[in-house]
């Protein structure tokens, strides 16, 4: 939100003041509280008829600064409040060192100073240098035309700095001139709306900001004041938290274990996933046809999806299977799986409509949210007469799990948790949250309650969502989907954009609706799809008005299909390893090349390629007849497919074939590929093959192969002596492979052989 007119001016009816001075202090071991003036005290009248703010400054965790600062300390909390996982020694986080009028907080590397005889001004510096600062107009609150009491916050940005984040954003990647809303909304990935917004945003210099407000969040990027990152809230008070890295992977890592880390998706999620697509007809004979097509055609296929209409039309949610299309479901999903060896899915959303047989009991009961006059909240919106489950209601999300477990029971595997997104604030919750801090917040509880039936029922590691909605804290239940598209190169490329910026936001595991949602793919972007999905960490087959399965395109589709599927399959203990670095430390499995080129700025704009994983470059091609433009990093990299090899820094220009794209192999790098192709879910280290790729002399890398049951790690040690190559194994269960990338040589080793050496030559 803007609040001035220019440099020197305020906006017609905006009265606003800022922090000037400080005129007191209060001193703890481990924080301070600052009292700030609005304007300079020359006298003591100078103390009456004015503002006074209260600036709290405190360390929830180790590299972690908050700071709260506060006009009217007296207004009544309502909540929600985002879950914070503080440090449970928090008050040893920080330290404070008094010297003077100086106070210097310290948390790790990071510290807060300020100088309470000068001019007000917050300080966040690391390593010697400053990160940030808070200056003449960083801290303060506005008044409004419509009466609305906004509390703001300027942190300056440094020459070259550049934005990423705050939530899955389809505009520019850089958020740098942009004005952004943390405010849910259903509004596709062609505009600047959002499904997934997130008040965290990180830069190139070392540090994120987390703001702790889970209502609307008002960001002025580097465009009310270019060289200030603004953002505001309505209310008397604001708290956000520094985050340093100064890597940024280490600022996800702290930023994540604040609110909190991703759980490790099941892998028989990372197989193929088929849909129904939305308005489409179907029945049993139409899934029963698509499952067998794939199967005819050697693609290998994990999950199949059953979308909206699987309930009768105006009645969602019923949770009741249409008798009429479906009338037998638990022997049609028995033979799904006894036949195929599928999971299934099914759509659900937190609506329900007034058609449905359980609107009546649910407004009984009082599980519905209500409008301030006590009735039901509804609207003809997506389901005539529908109303919204009140989630604050223990007894709603109780009622609500129970209609999922019932599912469960059916042989449901897991369920794509739509919507959640056009949440009213003219309506009353049960437990009396604020329904401006709910609008964002609802998708948490929504989420929330369907992922801890899962667990509950299937068990922690079996619990996985495709959800669309989400805000700070919902990476703890993935997966989450890009949402609606148009079927064109376009939506691909901002679909990836998106992505990247969630990554950049603490989640990490996303998809997308391969060959895009709304409207029908040429068979042209189907295909080049079909491969950005199949090297994205979930990948899902979906459409509205028409069918993804890929025969209705062309018989390269097929292949395309094939091909790419049984690669992924054959990258799983490499892409599982990656799961677990995102459960383990919030690094996503899909990574902006900034994530891994921190020191490379070329890297820090790139959003047409990404890093999967730790070592593979992908650039998905973009364009019909085949081109494509991407940037490598420094060293000789390996393309995967065809084994060239490519030299970076610098552009590639190229041109490629449906049976290819550019995916590269870092130097230095030791993929672990699965022999399986025909199934995401096998023990990968039983005759797994390493490809090692352009060690230099000296150089070691560990590489762990997972299992899927939790079983012990094989580990590989593998370095280069000179003109060799030696890998050491331990606790590989059955044979294995080297396959040296440079010479082509490939080496087996039986079960139990503990090394194996290879010459890099002849």
């Amino acid at each position: 939100m803007k609040f001035t007119d220019g440099y020197w001016l305020m906006r017609d009816g905006v009265d606003a003041s800022y922090a000037t001075e400080i005129t007191d202090t209060r001193v703890a071991d481990d924080r301070f509280t600052l009292y700030a003036a609005v304007r300079h005290v020359r006298h003591r009248g100078d103390t009456l008829n004015a503002p006074l703010l209260t600036v709290e400054c405190f360390s929830p965790a180790e590299g972690v600064i908050g700071v709260r600062a506060t006009h009217h300390a007296g207004t009544a909390d309502r909540g929600p409040h985002f879950a914070l996982h503080a440090d449970r020694d928090a008050a040893s986080a920080g330290k404070v060192h008094h010297d003077g009028g100086v106070l210097e907080l310290s948390s790790g590397a990071l510290s807060l100073r300020v100088d309470a005889s000068a001019p007000y001004r917050l300080d966040f510096t690391a390593d010697g240098r400053t990160l940030t600062s808070a200056g003449a107009r960083g801290t303060g609150f506005a008044t409004t035309p419509d009466g609305a009491h906004h509390s703001l916050a300027q942190l300056s940005l440094g020459v070259g700095e550049l934005v990423y984040g705050l939530g899955e954003r389809f505009t520019p990647f850089t958020r740098n001139g942009q004005r952004v809303d943390v405010w849910q909304a259903d509004g596709g990935t062609a505009s600047e709306q959002a499904y997934k917004n997130v008040p965290f945003h990180l830069t190139n210099r070392g540090y994120g900001i987390f703001v702790n407000h889970p209502g609307h969040v008002s960001y002025e990027v580097g465009s009310e004041a270019v060289g200030q990152v603004q953002f505001s809230v309505e209310g008397q008070s604001l708290e956000y938290y520094v985050v340093h890295g100064p890597t940024p992977k280490e600022i996800l890592d702290r930023y994540t274990a604040l609110t909190g880390r991703p759980a490790l998706p099941p892998a028989w999620s990372f197989g193929l996933w088929l849909s129904t697509s939305f308005t489409t007809d179907y029945d049993e004979e139409t899934v029963t046809r698509f499952v067998r097509g794939m199967a005819e055609r050697d693609i290998p296929l994990g999950v199949f999806h059953f979308d909206c209409f699987w309930m009768r039309a105006y009645q969602w949610c019923d949770f009741t299977w249409d008798p009429e299309v479906f009338p037998d479901p638990e022997g049609m999903l028995r033979r799904l799986k006894e036949e195929h060896g599928l999971k299934i899915c099914v759509w659900i959303n937190p609506y329900i409509a007034q058609k449905s047989p359980l609107f009546d009991e649910a407004a009984r009961l009082g599980y519905l949210v209500h409008r301030p006059d006590g009735g039901v909240w509804q609207w003809d919106m997506w389901q005539a007469g529908m109303g919204l489950v009140d989630f604050t209601h223990p007894g709603a999300r109780e009622w609500y799990a129970g209609k999922l477990r019932a599912l469960l029971g059916q042989g449901v595997d897991c369920f794509k948790t739509d919507f959640g997104e056009r949440i009213p604030t003219d309506v009353v919750w049960h437990d009396g949250s604020d329904p401006a801090r709910m609008h964002n917040y609802y998708t948490h509880l929504y989420n929330r309650t369907v992922f801890e039936t899962l667990a509950a029922e299937r068990g922690a590691d079996e619990a996985v969502l495709f959800a669309r909605s989400a805000t700070a804290g919902g990476q703890q239940f993935p997966v989450h989907w890009g949402g609606d598209c148009e079927s064109t190169f376009g939506a691909m490329a901002e679909s990836l954009r998106g992505g990247l910026s969630l990554g950049l936001s603490g989640f990490g595991f996303w998809s997308h609706d391969i060959g895009g949602f709304e409207g029908t793919p040429s068979p042209e972007v189907f295909k080049r799809w079909v491969q950005f999905g199949l090297l994205s960490s979930h990948s899902r087959l979906h459409g509205s008005t028409s069918y993804r399965v890929p025969w209705d395109y062309d018989a390269e589709a097929v292949a395309v299909t094939r091909d790419f599927t049984r690669l992924k399959h054959r990258l799983m203990p490499y892409l599982f390893h990656a799961a677990r670095q995102a459960a383990e430390h919030g690094t996503p499995v899909m990574r902006a090349m900034l994530l891994e080129f921190p020191d490379d700025p070329a890297c820090h704009t790139l959003d047409r390629q990404y890093m999967l994983g730790d070592d593979l470059l992908v650039a998905p091609v973009l364009s019909a007849d085949g081109s494509v433009e991407y940037y490598v990093p420094d060293g000789e990299w390996t393309h995967l497919l065809s084994g060239e090899r490519v030299q970076g820094p610098g552009w590639r220009r190229e041109r490629y074939g449906f049976d290819s794209l550019p995916l590269l192999a870092r130097p230095g790098s030791v993929i672990p590929f699965g022999s399986a192709t025909d199934t995401a879910v096998s023990d990968w280290r039983h005759d797994v093959t390493l490809r090692v790729h352009r060690l230099r002399d000296g150089e070691r890398v560990t590489t762990r192969v997972p299992a899927p049951d939790g079983a012990p790690d094989a580990v590989f040690r593998t370095r280069r002596d000179g003109a060799r190559v030696l890998v050491e194994a331990t606790g590989a269960p059955g044979p294995w492979r080297v396959l040296l990338a440079d010479t082509g040589t490939l080496l087996t080793a039986a079960a139990g052989t503990a090394e194996l050496s290879a010459p890099l030559a002849g």
